[in-house]
């Protein structure tokens, strides 16, 4: 138990270091995922016209 306890100071660096890498990790493969979905949107949105409001919604729709 004693050459563990020397070692206290090594593991929380290193739990610390896997939370902190795990959770950047994560954060940039969600920004990325939405990034792509942005640009999925807009192409759609590109190919269909433009429209980005519903039918009705607008001030010209009404004329």
């Amino acid at each position: 138990m004693e050459a563990l306890s020397e070692n206290f100071g090594w593991i929380e660096i290193l739990f610390t270091a896997l939370v902190a890498f795990g959770f950047g990790g994560w954060q940039y493969w969600s920004v990325s995922r939405e990034i792509e979905r942005d640009k999925q949107a807009k192409d759609e949105a590109k190919s269909t016209g433009g429209a980005r409001h519903t039918i009705g919604e607008h001030e010209l729709d009404d004329r």
